[in-house]
């Protein structure tokens, strides 16, 4: 059955690559694809379950005594039922429940004009000099910000300055990579550095020390080349498109303000609470909720229906959420069959090389979520003791290995244009092809991800 599977996702995952030629949406393919996985696996779960889980399954069948006269599939199906469902649901709703805040929090900003307070700020209209700005805000932006939310926000931004789709691709494919770039060396840029920094992997001051510099290298490089495509300047926007004539100043600096300051708040609710990102992202949507009903409750409904939460809502792009939800249950499979982690392993045994083990995990996250991989790979390398030495000496606490696996991990994930919630989001909001970042980006992210590895590499060659 595990054949099977790697099969079923193989064929669905080339049929996402190949959806405008297939004239298939990508989403349907994605939720078909999640679910189908699903089903092979409750079908070969009584082979599976027991070799997979192991001494988890049999405390489950233990803690249940009703399943111990019926048979091996029936215990191993009320496993993935209960168990693997369940916990993949729970993490799974976590992420698209965030999506949904997020992106309604941004689609809140954008009918308010909100934007046009950084917009109206930006006053070039030369085609590189934009690239460069909107990179670098993307860089330092998903550092405080994750890498979903910021590449939300600036794709907004982007459509105010340039109108044609084909031309904003190219610096939709930047924005990408600079969103994965600097989400990596932030403790609490992207999931899987809040992973190994809540976990002890890493800490604040060795991530930026050895994994900033990388991390520009990453998206300095694919830049410069997309900058020498882009020459003169952009087209005059229209009126309408700086000022609504029915919102005040006030009005868009207001609504901006505070949405962006209840995103900055996320990471800030995590730290202090210890809580799930989705949660904090969840207060501050209710409370801009109940912020704009009291400001709209004294004027007509009619003329304010714009601009409530309910109409908002009604913007969101439910297809990339969906389709968001399809992949990452897709990958739940192949992370509850030991499929991920046979790989992981077959990479130790055989390379044996921290260095080119990160590198080639990196790559493999440009196919499958970076969240469950990086969580995988924790489970595999414990953090070995400060008092070890030679090979084993890199899987201590800021080790070479999991420095470079942050760098790898939120990277390696630009290579595809599918391997980043970032570049999941973009395909959504823009329409971009797989093909088409395939042919333009992907070699220019290798570029920069490699390179990116060298510095690293030869930063711990230098300090030790």
């Amino acid at each position: 059955m595990i054949t099977y599977i790697i099969i079923i996702f193989v064929i669905g995952y080339l049929c996402i690559a190949l959806e405008h030629p297939l004239k298939v949406d990508k989403t349907a393919t994605a939720l078909v694809l999640g679910m189908v996985l699903w089903v092979l696996y409750a079908m070969g779960a009584s082979t599976i379950v027991p070799q997979v889980a192991g001494d988890s399954f049999q405390t489950y069948v233990a803690e249940n005594p009703g399943l111990v006269s019926k048979g091996e599939h029936a215990q191993a199906l009320s496993y993935v039922v209960n168990v693997d469902i369940v916990e993949h649901l729970g993490d799974i709703a976590q992420t698209v429940l965030f999506l949904l805040g997020a992106m309604t929090i941004v689609e809140l900003i954008d009918v308010h004009d909100g934007f046009t307070v950084i917009t109206s700020r930006i006053h070039t209209r030369k085609r590189r000099k934009l690239l460069w700005i909107m990179t670098w805000l993307t860089f330092f932006m998903s550092a405080v910000l994750d890498n979903l939310t910021t590449t939300i926000v600036m794709l907004t931004l982007l459509r105010k300055f340039v109108p044609h789709k084909r031309e904003r691709w190219l610096y939709a494919g930047a924005i990408i990579i600079a969103a994965n770039s600097g989400g990596a060396w932030s403790p609490i840029g992207d999931v899987t550095t809040i992973l190994l920094w809540a976990n002890g992997n890493v800490t604040v001051s060795a991530l930026i020390k050895f994994v900033l510099l990388p991390s520009l290298v990453s998206v300095i490089i694919p830049s410069m080349v997309v900058a020498r495509r882009l020459k003169g300047r952009l087209p005059e926007p229209k009126k309408d498109d700086i000022q609504r004539s029915d919102l005040s100043v006030r009005d868009r600096t207001f609504i901006f303000a505070l949405g962006v300051g209840g995103l900055i708040f996320v990471p800030i609710f995590k730290t202090l609470t210890h809580l799930p990102p989705f949660l904090g992202i969840l207060l501050v949507l209710g409370v801009l909720w109940v912020v704009t009903e009291c400001l709209y409750n004294g004027k007509l409904r009619k003329q304010t229906k714009q601009y409530r939460i309910p109409a908002v809502i009604s913007r969101v792009d439910m297809p990339s959420i969906l389709f968001f939800l399809g992949i990452l249950m897709a990958v739940a499979v192949l992370q509850s069959t030991g499929i991920l982690a046979t790989m992981a392993n077959a990479l130790d045994t055989h390379v044996h090389n921290v260095y080119a083990i990160d590198t080639m995990l990196g790559a493999l996250s440009s196919v499958v979520d970076n969240v469950p991989m990086v969580a995988g790979v924790m489970g595999m390398y414990p953090v070995a003791d400060p008092t070890v030495s030679g090979y084993a000496a890199n899987f201590m606490a800021d080790g070479h290995f999991w420095g470079l696996l942050s760098y790898c991990a939120g990277v390696g994930g630009s290579l595809l244009i599918i391997g980043s919630a970032s570049g999941v989001i973009a395909m959504g909001i823009e329409k971009i092809n797989f093909g088409w970042y395939l042919k333009h980006f992907s070699g220019l992210a290798a570029l920069g991800y490699l390179s990116g590895i060298a510095v690293y590499i030869l930063e711990h060659w230098i300090f030790g």
